[in-house]
């Protein structure tokens, strides 16, 4: 039986590495702290580093943190392994498929994974092994990424702690006392503690980037659709994205051109073109997004803004009128349980089985009429960026809150999430592409977020301002 807290495989297994006469300097060419997933990809293009050994310190990485951490529930090491050995055979023959070829990553345990477990972080589903991959992971696997394992999450993604999961609660890679946010936890915390070099998970209300902004990395909300969600379980598939998390912004945006459908976007070359220095109209909505703010949330956030204007911005206040009305993620959501709940109720955590109840009584009319409303939004939507080319506010309202006092005090959970969750969710409403940076530290070491806005599909845009933000406050 496998234990709460407990990877499935922790069988590092041994390789011997193929780069024969190559530098050998592994732990220099890994650390955490000197090298981005694309730094990595050139050495390994340039056969400066091996995908084995790359492989083998991550695998040994897990096996030292996450037993405290509870990043992953299935670390996939033998497969790891042999995707590192194929890499490196196909690159020694000159074969070099991409910057992802031979860089190992993880995936949200939400992801459909062919002949390997994908559980949801539920006792319903802590035996299904999916017969066919998600699309995204095709993709990836196309491009020769190393997949490590499967990460924790807040169970069915319904809940913005990872508090709730059949395999216990994520910890925060800066404190463990904290929570690493949700419902993408476990992939924020793992790229926050060099468990990888990558990560792709899945946000619905906020869950890619509220647990980025918690556990201090980067990550983004593509369009709405811009990446295909076939293959992993919703929780309300139309508000469902699939996105990537990473230490920097550049690496998100490799890992984004290789899962996104169409044209991966963006240029090749967009971080070249920030140097033309555009002047960029910068929407700042103080009302909503900017209220009852924690006191070091605000001042960081203050400090960016001005670190924004540096850059040559005009920063203008705007007003947004976020919808915040749940009717269609709670339809959607128990129209997808319903039948489990039917038949085996237990099987869920008490606290997702309360919530996913929540969309029990809603009527097909009610439906329909919101999911006309949501549509309508959606068309209109380019109205929101008239007046300005980005829209810039706080990730998350306030920092991570310990897991004691959540534990404690039960009934603070879901009010503490819906705070966390308050700034991101409107954007997963109008389904335009979102990406939360890093912006600073509270006095006791905890990351804070500040989250980018642009029009819908311009990845391109959002990704590039983020990189000029991201580099000026480095």
């Amino acid at each position: 039986m496998d234990l709460p807290g407990k990877p499935r495989n922790q069988i590092i297994g041994s390789a011997r590495c193929a780069w024969l006469g190559l530098d050998d300097n592994i732990a220099a060419m890994t650390n955490r702290e000197q090298r981005t997933l694309v730094e990595l990809g050139e050495a390994v293009r340039s056969r400066k580093v091996s995908p084995v050994e790359l492989t083998r310190a991550c695998l040994e990485r897990i096996e030292q943190r996450n037993p405290s951490l509870n990043a992953f529930i299935t670390v996939m090491a033998e497969s790891a392994l042999g995707q590192a050995r194929t890499a490196e055979k196909e690159i020694l023959a000159g074969n070099w498929r991409g910057p992802l070829h031979g860089i190992p990553i993880g995936l949200k345990d939400l992801i459909d994974t062919a002949g390997v477990p994908t559980t949801a972080a539920s006792e319903l589903y802590k035996h299904r092994i999916p017969i066919q991959s998600a699309d995204v992971v095709l993709r990836l696997e196309e491009g020769g990424a190393v997949i490590l394992g499967k990460q924790n999450l807040h169970e069915f993604a319904y809940g913005g702690s990872s508090m709730i999961s059949a395999f216990g609660e994520v910890h925060n890679p800066r404190n463990e006392a904290y929570i690493a946010g949700g419902s993408s936890g476990g992939s924020a915390a793992a790229v926050g503690a060099g468990l990888g070099y990558g990560a792709i998970g899945s946000d619905t209300a906020g869950s890619i980037r509220e647990p980025a902004a918690l556990c201090g990395v980067v990550g983004l909300k593509p369009t709405y659709g811009r990446v295909s969600a076939r293959g992993v379980i919703p929780l309300s598939e139309s508000l469902d994205h699939v996105g990537p998390i990473a230490a920097s912004v550049i690496d998100v945006t490799v890992l984004f051109r290789a899962i996104a459908s169409g044209d991966g976007g963006p240029p090749r070359n967009f971080l070249e073109a920030w140097n033309l220095k555009r002047k960029r109209r910068i929407g700042v909505p103080r009302s909503f997004f900017y209220e009852e703010l924690d006191p070091e949330v605000a001042a960081a956030v203050e400090k960016a803004l001005g670190m924004i204007e540096t850059l040559g911005s005009d920063l203008r206040e705007i007003s947004l009128a976020p919808d915040n009305d749940r009717t269609v993620q709670a339809a959607e959501s128990y129209a997808f349980h319903a039948a489990s709940i039917a038949r085996t109720p237990e099987l869920y955590q008490p606290e997702t089985l309360r919530r996913v109840k929540t969309g029990e009584k809603i009527t097909a009319d009610e439906y329909e009429s919101k999911r006309a409303e949501l549509k309508a939004t959606r068309e209109k939507v380019g109205s929101l960026f008239e007046t300005v080319d980005l829209i810039v506010t706080p990730t998350t309202p306030i920092p991570a809150p310990t897991i004691a006092e959540l534990k404690e005090n039960p009934e603070l959970l879901r009010p503490r999430e819906l705070v966390l969750l308050r700034n991101t969710r409107p954007f997963n409403v109008w389904g335009v592409p979102t990406i939360s940076i890093p912006c600073g530290l509270t006095k006791a070491g905890l990351p804070i977020g500040l989250q980018l806005a642009g029009p819908p599909g311009r990845e391109d845009m959002v990704l590039e301002f983020a990189y000029a933000c991201e580099s000026a406050m480095a």
